[in-house]
Order: C-alpha cells, then structure tokens, then sequence
C-alpha cells in the first residue's frame, strides 16, 4: 500500500475528516474529532504514525522492522509504520482499521458513527 493508498483507506472511514492542526505538514485523520491517523506527505519513504493496543505494538515491533514505536508520540499507545513496500497491503488496511476502532471504542456511545 502506498501514501495515497492509505490516505484513501482512512478517508472510507465512517465520519473521518482529514486536517492539519499541526501545520500544513502534517495531515491528521480524526474521527468524530479524535485523532487515529497521521502522517507527514512530504516524507521518504512514507510514514503513517496509527493508535495500537499497546500489547500489540511489541508483538508488531518484535515482528516488522518497518514498525517502530510512534515519531513524536506516546510510545505504549502508537506506532509509525514505514510504507516501504515491506508490510502486506492486507496488514496495514488492518492496522488502519485497527487504529480507527480503538478511537470510535472510546467515543461516547451517542457520538459513535
């Protein structure tokens, strides 16, 4: 899967938006306005910084080299994972989707989509 790939995998979602509170750098993927996805478009190769139950992130960082504890975040509950053409497409849809449904959990009942 590459950049554009993903950016269209996390905008298929139930009410995501994609913004920039960080700057024009940064695109952000929020659903219901919590943040589940970022990434820097500019960046090589292409990163995506995505939500992990943290039980999950070891076995994920113990297993691929292109998944490393979250750039810039709070390691126990984020990973960056490298679009390098190393992870199967199917994995990182799941880790997308994965990171999507840890936010939507945590959203109040009334405001899940």
């Amino acid at each position: 899967m590459d950049l554009p790939d993903v950016i269209a995998h996390c905008l298929a979602k139930a009410a995501v938006e994609e913004t920039t509170p960080f700057g024009p750098d940064v695109l952000v993927y929020k659903v219901v306005g919590k943040m589940f996805a970022l990434t820097d478009p500019d960046s090589f190769p292409p990163r995506m910084n995505l939500k992990c139950d943290p039980e999950r992130s070891v076995e994920l960082r113990a297993e691929y080299d292109a998944i490393i504890p979250g750039y810039h975040m709070n390691k126990k509950h984020w990973n960056t994972v490298t679009l390098d053409d190393s992870l199967p497409s199917a994995l990182i849809a799941e880790l997308i989707d994965h990171s999507y449904d840890l936010v939507v959990a945590s959203l109040p009942k009334s405001k899940r989509p």
